[in-house]
This record gives structure tokens, C-alpha cells and sequence, in this order.
């Protein structure tokens, strides 16, 4: 049997809060194909994030177990990270150096040759079409740029599986389509891409499946069109859901209490 890129089994997340226990995560269950690109939805304070920072080895789990690319996030944290590669929402990039200058050193960090490093930051700075900017600082660079620049920083190192948090939130309309250009590119090449997103739009574009999570439990999960499909049907609607409408009908929310949850919807 193929290995899962991403694999969770009943992982729970339990913390101390201001008002006693929290119980953010519930048991939640996940399998990502290798060479997929799949999308974790939820309302703020589903869960999501959470569940996001113990499969990147960024928090410990309370209960269950998770592996990523084989590797147990638990007992081998950093066998784990050399397995996967992270763009956060809000990228880390030093402003005075330029665009060449930070993957270089991003590979040396991985133990890469000088040579090595150099090269491998050609083919990146190529990969995501940044070769005019790649001299300039980065302080220079718009954020659409900057957001390129992060998902190249990421996979320096090969990663099997990419984690995409949020990567389009906040930019202008036209850089949100060349970063999907930008991901669907790296999944061709062969990476997993694990990708959360508050754009509907942005999962239906992408996602081979997707899953949905609120108050800490997976409640809907499965490609977007057989999702659509599934509530056209329940539902007896004439016209085809969109994902937004699966989307409040498996969470139970309205489009007036959503909005303050989840953007563009």
C-alpha cells in the first residue's frame, strides 16, 4: 500500500485557558494522497489552525497520532520537518536582503554546498518566474512577489509536502491568480500541497478534495464537485450549490453569521 503524504488518526488538542480546559481538537481523522492538493476549510475557531500546527510539528498533540511522508510528527519531529515545507500567512522575509540572496541562504541552512545552494536558488527563483526581481530587495517586492518568493523559500529543501496557510490573503485579484498559477505548478512537479484557505473560491479552484472542520470534528469532507453534487441531491435544488453553499450547510451557518467568520463567502 502507497504511504499517505498526510495522515492523522483521532488526534485531540487539549490547553489550559482563561476559563478552564479548551478542547480544540475532537478526534479528528485525515488522509492525503500523495500528489494531492488538499484544502482545509473552517470558521475562525473551528479548529483549523490547530490542527495545522500539529501536523507541521509546531504544537504537540494531546491524543492520537499523525505522520507526514511516513514520519511520526510525535516521536520524530525533525525526521518530520525535513519532510514538509511552510508558507505562513504572514511570510518571514528579511526586507534588506534580495530575492537570490534569501533562498541561497535558506539552502545553506539545509546544508547545501555553496554551489548547490546557488543553483537550487536559480531553479526556484525560476520556478515561481521571479528571475527580473531576483537581485532587487526584497523591501522592493509587492506582496504578491513576496508571497511567491515565501512558497520558493519553502520548498528549498525538496519538501514532499507543502503547507500552505492562507497564501492569497490580502492580495489584489490578479496576484491571487498568478499564486494559483504558482501552486498548481509546484503540485505538477510532484509535491503534496496541504492547503487552508477562507476563500471558497480558492478551494474549488485548487483542491482535488477538501475538508471541512467545525468545533474541532471534521463534518464534511470529499472532492468539491461530489460535494456539490451531494447537497444538489439531498437538497432537491434545481440549479447547482456552490461550494459556499456546502460550506454553510455543513457548518449550520447563515450567510450573516458566516460573514464575520469566513471571507468572500
Amino acid at each position: 500500500m502507497t504511504t499517505a503524504a498526510v495522515e492523522a488518526i483521532d488526534i485531540h488538542k487539549r490547553y489550559r485557558g482563561r476559563d478552564g480546559e479548551v478542547h480544540a481538537v475532537r478526534g479528528v481523522n485525515l488522509s492525503v494522497s500523495a500528489g494531492e492538493v488538499f484544502g482545509f476549510l473552517g470558521p475562525n475557531g473551528a479548529g483549523k489552525s490547530t490542527t495545522v500546527r500539529m501536523l507541521t510539528t509546531l504544537m504537540t498533540l494531546t491524543a492520537g497520532s499523525a505522520r507526514v511522508g511516513g514520519v511520526d510528527v510525535a516521536t520524530d519531529a525533525h525526521a518530520a520537518r525535513r519532510k514538509i515545507g511552510v508558507a505562513l500567512q504572514e511570510a518571514g522575509l528579511d526586507p534588506r536582503q534580495t530575492g537570490r540572496e534569501l533562498l541561497v541562504l535558506q539552502a545553506r541552512l539545509f546544508g547545501m554546498s555553496k554551489h548547490d545552494a546557488l543553483a537550487r536558488a536559480v531553479e526556484l527563483i525560476e520556478l515561481v518566474e521571479l528571475t527580473d526581481a531576483a537581485d532587487r530587495r526584497i523591501k522592493g517586492y509587492s506582496g504578491g512577489m513576496k508571497r511567491r518568493l515565501d512558497l520558493a523559500s519553502a520548498l528549498v529543501h525538496r519538501p514532499e509536502v507543502l503547507f500552505l496557510d492562507e497564501p492569497t490573503t490580502g492580495l489584489d485579484p490578479a496576484s491571487r491568480l498568478t499564486v494559483w498559477d504558482e501552486v498548481r505548478r509546484i503540485n505538477e512537479l510532484g509535491t503534496t500541497v496541504f492547503l487552508t484557505t477562507q476563500y471558497l473560491e480558492e478551494a474549488d479552484a485548487l483542491c482535488n478534495r477538501l475538508a471541512i472542520i467545525d468545533a474541532g470534528q471534521i463534518v464534511r469532507e470529499g472532492a468539491p464537485a461530489a460535494l456539490k453534487a451531494e447537497l444538489k441531491m439531498r437538497l432537491g435544488l434545481d440549479a447547482d450549490p456552490t461550494l459556499d453553499e456546502v460550506f454553510l450547510d455543513a457548518t449550520g451557518r447563515t450567510r450573516s453569521r458566516v460573514a464575520g467568520d469566513v471571507q468572500e463567502v
